[in-house]
This record gives structure tokens, C-alpha cells and sequence, in this order.
């Protein structure tokens, strides 16, 4: 049974995940489950403030393109770009081929090297191409593709938090928040995050609307997944860069399937 959050966790999720000002009271472990556990909140509001800024473009004229550039910057804004910085810096750490701890301190320098570049590279213009895919399509889709996409991404974060998923380093965010989310509590989550994205896009785009939803989260978490296990096992477990990366690659595979078949 979901009860309402708890001011303090509403204050972790808002004050750790956005620029926001939102100034966080408690740093403890019930802060940061409770924070973990409402991560799609968050997800919501950025992907809403994202979409109202595609929609106002391409109600004033601007093309598709045009309209998914500016979408996909509202999210780097709101996070001060912290996911994609987290996404690099673990392409580097991986791509290095380096041993656990060496691979960390790859991933803790200030650089990007150039795994980190060329993924940000790909990330990004997958998530520009396939959002201008959708704004030509429809705009209402394009709306719904975006606020998906965001609240995936921040649901991966809550999956990762869970019970049994170590951290890297003993200090950082990711060390404030791995393992702190109860296994039954992320899997409610999950599901209620999932019934209501299928149910909305059924409501909005019929049977096939409610499919592709689905398949969508469903793709986007089971790569997250597997993101999650390969770090785990290359690192020791999980950082900040790590749940900024997978935040990342949600966002872009949900993005990707949704912007596969017309509405």
C-alpha cells in the first residue's frame, strides 16, 4: 500500500536529482530511501517542464528538429547536466578495460576522455533524432514520449538503490543511496510507475499506444539491467557516475522504442 511521501524524502529526490531549490534537510539513510523510492516523481516534473518547452516551440512555428533539440537540453539544464556527465565518465571507466580500481579513478577525474565523448555524442543525437521522429508524427505523442522517457530514467535510479546492490566507493551520492531502497518497495514502484504509463497511453493513443508503453519500459529497464550487472561486476558496484549513466541509457532506449511505430 503507497502511502504520501514524507516531506524530507520529497526534499532528498528534488534536492539531489535537480537544480531546484530545494534545500535538503536530512542526509540519513530513511531521507535517501524515501528519496530513491519517489525518484519518478521527479522524473514527472522534468519530463512535464521538457515537454511544455518542445510544445511551445512547435506552437510558435519551430520545426520538429528545432523542437527535440530544445527538449532533449531542458533535462541537461535541470540536472546541471550531472547524469550525462555520469554517463561519460562510467564510458571511460568501462572502456578503459582497466581494473576496478583503476577504472574509479579514471572515472573521478575532471576529463572526459574519449569513450566518454563519443557516447555522449551518440547518446545525444539518439535522443534529438528520436524525438524529432515523434514531434512530426504528433505532437501529443511527442509530449507523452518525453515524460515517459523521464520518468524511466528515474525510475532506473530507484531500481539501482535497491537492497543488494553494493557501492563502489565507501563516500559519494552513490554510497548515500546504494542499497537503500527494500526490494519489494522498488518492484511496487516499478509496476505502479508501469500501469499508469501503459494506462495513459492507452487512454491517449488506443490498444497500440498501451503496447508500445510497455514494450518500452520494458526494453529500457532490461538494458538498464544489464548496464547495472556489467558495472557491478567491473566495478565492485555502483557510483554516482554509474546511476547518472544508467538514468541516461533508460531515457534514450525508452525514447528510441517509443519513437518506432506511428501512434
Amino acid at each position: 500500500m503507497f502511502t504520501t511521501p514524507a516531506p524530507h524524502a520529497l526534499r532528498f529526490a528534488f534536492g539531489t536529482l535537480t537544480v531546484l531549490p530545494v534545500r535538503v534537510t536530512r542526509w540519513d539513510r530513511e531521507a535517501a530511501r524515501g528519496g530513491m523510492l519517489v525518484a519518478p516523481v521527479v522524473g514527472l516534473v522534468v519530463g512535464a517542464a521538457a515537454a511544455t518547452v518542445g510544445l511551445l516551440l512547435l506552437a510558435l512555428g519551430a520545426g520538429a528538429l528545432l523542437a527535440a533539440v530544445a527538449t532533449v537540453a531542458v533535462p541537461a539544464v535541470l540536472t546541471r547536466g550531472l547524469h550525462l556527465d555520469g554517463l561519460a565518465d562510467t564510458a571511460d571507466g568501462l572502456g578503459s578495460g582497466k581494473p576496478a580500481e583503476d577504472a574509479l579513478r579514471i572515472m573521478k577525474q575532471s576529463d572526459i576522455g574519449p569513450f566518454g565523448v563519443l557516447t555522449l555524442v551518440f547518446v545525444v543525437a539518439g535522443q534529438t533524432a528520436a524525438l524529432a521522429q515523434v514531434y512530426g508524427d504528433s505532437w501529443a505523442r511527442g509530449a507523452f514520449t518525453v515524460t515517459v522517457s523521464a520518468v524511466a530514467a528515474r525510475l532506473a535510479l530507484t531500481l539501482t538503490a535497491r537492497a543488494g546492490v553494493p557501492a563502489a566507493r565507501p563516500e559519494g551520492l552513490g554510497a548515500a543511496v546504494a542499497g537503500v531502497v527494500p526490494v519489494r518497495g522498488a518492484a511496487g514502484v516499478a509496476l505502479a510507475v508501469a500501469a499508469g504509463a501503459v494506462a495513459v497511453g492507452g487512454a491517449a493513443f488506443g490498444p497500440g499506444g498501451a503496447v508500445r508503453t510497455a514494450v518500452a519500459l520494458g526494453a529500457a529497464l532490461a538494458v538498464a539491467e544489464a548496464m547495472l550487472r556489467h558495472c557491478t561486476r567491473r566495478f565492485g558496484g555502483v557510483t554516482g557516475d554509474v546511476f547518472g549513466g544508467l538514468a541516461e541509457t533508460t531515457a534514450t532506449v525508452s525514447l528510441v522504442v517509443l519513437s518506432l511505430s506511428p501512434g
